[in-house]
């Protein structure tokens, strides 16, 4: 890491953070930087973001079902639809792209797999 005073704190620790390889890694470094109930906090916002994302329930359910404050619940969906730093969004957005592409790509392999057998057949006739 730099020893550059005039690094900006956030910044150099948002690009720490896009360098980390895997989510065991992420997970040792999130440990070792923040203290279990910080770790807490950020995992309900996200589990928050993920919830309110789908509009399936309202603040009151979400509260119900994960004891995340009311007050917590509404900053988390005010910063997923209405602030101008979308990072919430941005992330579930690739997220969601992922899901579709792992669909995608599993729908054409079952697609290849049956025309493997079907050519099987016709060459074969088993």
């Amino acid at each position: 890491m730099s020893n550059n005073f005039k690094t900006n704190p956030k910044e150099d620790l948002a690009k720490v953070l896009s360098d980390i390889e895997s989510s065991q890694e992420m997970n040792s470094f999130l440990t070792d930087l923040c203290t279990p109930a910080e770790l807490r906090a950020l995992s309900e916002r996200w589990h928050v973001a993920k919830i309110l994302d789908s509009n399936e329930k309202s603040y009151r359910q979400i509260n119900s079902e994960t004891g995340v404050s009311t007050t917590t619940i509404a900053r988390v969906a005010r910063f997923l639809r209405d602030e101008p730093h979308q990072g919430y969004r941005t992330v579930l957005n690739r997220l969601e792209r992922i899901k579709n592409n792992t669909m995608l790509f599993f729908r054409c392999f079952v697609f290849l797999s049956i025309l493997y057998h079907l050519r099987d057949v016709l060459l074969f006739g088993s």
